[in-house]
């Protein structure tokens, strides 16, 4: 019997769930109600509003295991752990969910506003679930937010894309569902807690991979490029900020300290950064970028200290804000012009100034410049791999920040902005709802970068941490310096080139052409011998049987069925001529029935 969701008492903390409200608002908004735009677009304010106040006033509350659960069928779901690890993701999800959605202010379609309250909702769900089955309804409610997102902006390739998307999550959620079912028959418990790698079994295993496909950890990580690009507008800042760092949450919950993750995070962080390179679509290279950038939150988790996994979701906060701003400073370019391609694009620098400025605000804070929250935020990770002894780690993630500032930070503003563009380019006004949120996000950046005890007071472990130190601010600046001289002199090698640079999915599309291969000549030709056999031999074996069967039919059962039915109608016949209504004929045929039982009677004696 279904119970109500009941707040778990606990003395000082406040628990209201942020996913109410964007479920809520997006059922107002899927009733065909006859509001105005410029009415109903006010909603979209309220759940971000709810959840920051929500969240707010959760962090000065203590520790909960379970603040609200549902009974149903014979388990309990657990939808309200609060904790600090659950805190700092859900703190900067509101925030970005309210940036996002000022962002979206001027859509009028509603449907990608109730695709937005969807992903957005799944997102906190996964965040506050303390159970895996909790976990998996909201993980795949992101799943179908996301989807509708890509779809949205309705063209053949979004819709390609999206398919495509949409088929990889699946792939992972059916790893998450085996793999949680699976533990539940072994351990008889959904629960949802920390994993020690060196008792971790094979069910387990499966549950990593699942997140590892959210996580678009390599070689699981082709839709994530494929995929942001094709989506709307204003839906791509919203997937920028939530599916991967949902990954990179329940990674965090679950499976600190393994060691795989630790070594693909940073190849995730070389890959992203390579690739991003030779991109030519801004909205493609920004994707790319986070590859490499959850790289480093994966391999912060893998090394599993204290210090490294406070570094991933510092890093995860600061990301969500800067990745955000740089989807929407893409987005504004897509907008304006009608294409991200900077091949297609240049000389933007005087037509879109502001853009341009909020744009670099972002590019330097993932680049690592000191005074943004990129510079805060990265680097605890990188000298948290030090200090555990991990060089070649953290090696590998110095190298990544290079090419993170030579694709983000000079590369795409250069030929976006400043070269010159071979053709005039016609630009569309900009609203100034999009302006306002570009500007809430740059201002977050430059905050957290210049106040980082704002956001080191709400990692989950206790950490002393001095970003500001001469070397450092000394080591980042020579490290970005010097990229940028590498980029002035390479300035014409590098130039974007107008073709479409393929990943795994080149590996994907062989398989693909391999399946083709073997369904169109070996299991062609199977089918072709086989078609003979049953012309030969099948067929006129089913003749045969079918005779067979008629005989039968007519010889055994037609005569048994007919047989009986002769034998009734015959006693049946009888009967009715033996009914002539006269008593003495009755009597006469009573007392032959009698003798006649008294003569079998005697001789039988």
């Amino acid at each position: 019997m279904t119970e109500a969701i009941e707040p778990v008492a606990q003395a000082a903390t406040f628990f209201f769930h942020p996913s109410i409200a964007y479920l809520a608002v997006g059922l107002i908004l899927v009733l065909p109600w006859k509001w105005e735009w410029r009415h109903w677009r006010w909603l979209l304010l309220v759940p971000p509003a709810i959840a920051i106040y929500s969240v707010v006033r959760m962090s000065f509350g203590g520790n909960a295991e379970c603040m609200a659960s549902l009974h149903y069928l014979g388990q309990t779901l657990n939808f309200g752990r609060v904790d600090k690890l659950a805190i700092i993701f859900a703190h900067v999800f509101a925030i970005q969910s309210l940036i996002g959605f000022i962002y979206a202010f001027h859509v009028r379609e509603r449907a990608q506003h109730v695709a937005a309250m969807l992903y957005v909702a799944g997102g906190f769900g996964c965040v506050f679930a303390g159970d895996f089955l909790t976990l998996f309804v909201f993980w795949e409610l992101m799943s179908v937010g996301s989807t509708l997102l890509i779809w949205l902006r309705r063209n053949p390739k979004a819709t390609a894309a999206g398919f495509r998307y949409f088929m990889f999550h699946i792939f992972g959620g059916l790893f998450l569902l085996a793999g949680l079912l699976l533990r539940y028959k072994a351990l008889n418990t959904f629960a949802f807690t920390a994993i020690d790698p060196a008792s971790a079994q094979y069910y387990d295993y499966l549950i990593l991979l699942g997140f590892c496909v959210n996580a678009a950890v390599i070689p699981l990580h082709a839709w994530l490029p494929d995929a942001y690009p094709e989506a709307s507008i204003t839906g791509a800042v919203f997937m920028s900020a939530f599916t991967t760092k949902t990954a990179v949450y329940v990674l965090a919950r679950g499976f600190a300290g393994f060691e795989i993750l630790a070594v693909m995070g940073v190849v995730m962080a070389l890959w992203g950064v390579a690739y991003a390179t030779i991109e030519n679509n801004a909205r493609r290279i920004l994707s790319y970028h986070i590859v490499s950038q959850v790289g480093y939150m994966v391999a912060g988790i893998g090394i599993g200290t204290a210090m490294t996994v406070d570094g991933a979701c510092a890093h995860a906060y600061a990301h969500i804000l800067y990745k955000g701003l740089l989807f929407m400073g893409a987005g504004c370019l897509l907008y304006a012009t009608g294409t991200a391609k900077l091949t297609e694009l240049g000389g933007l620098v005087k037509k879109l100034p502001w853009v341009m400025l909020c744009y670099m605000v972002a590019a330097v804070s993932i680049s690592g410049l000191p005074l943004f929250n990129g510079f805060v935020s990265k680097n605890i990770t990188i000298n948290g791999a030090a200090e555990a002894h991990r060089t070649w780690l953290a090696l590998g993630m110095e190298i990544a920040a290079v090419g993170t500032f030579l694709s983000v930070g000079i590369k795409l503003p250069y030929f976006a902005f400043w070269s010159k563009s071979s053709n005039p380019i016609e630009v569309k006004p900009i609203p100034a709802n999009m302006y306002v949120a570009m500007g809430i996000a740059a201002f977050l950046c430059f905050f957290t970068g210049v106040y980082p005890e704002y956001l080191y007071r709400l990692l989950p472990f206790e950490i002393d941490y001095a970003p500001y130190t001469p070397w450092k601010v000394l080591q980042a600046s020579l490290l970005l310096g010097f990229t940028g001289l590498g980029f002035y002199l390479c300035r014409k090698v590098i130039v974007p080139k107008a073709k479409l640079n393929l990943d795994f999915d080149y590996l994907y599309r062989l398989v693909g052409r391999a399946f083709l291969w073997l369904v169109s000549r070996p299991v062609a030709i199977i089918d072709s011998v086989w078609s003979e056999v049953y012309k030969t031999v099948g067929l006129r074996l089913l003749l045969f049987m079918g005779l067979a069967t008629s005989v039968f039919d007519v010889k055994g059962i037609d005569t048994v069925v007919d047989g009986a039915a002769y034998s009734t109608k015959f006693v049946g016949d009888g009967a009715a001529r033996g009914q002539t209504g006269r008593l003495q004929d009755y009597l006469a045929a009573a007392i032959l029935i009698g003798l006649a039982i008294f003569a079998a009677f005697w001789f039988l004696k």
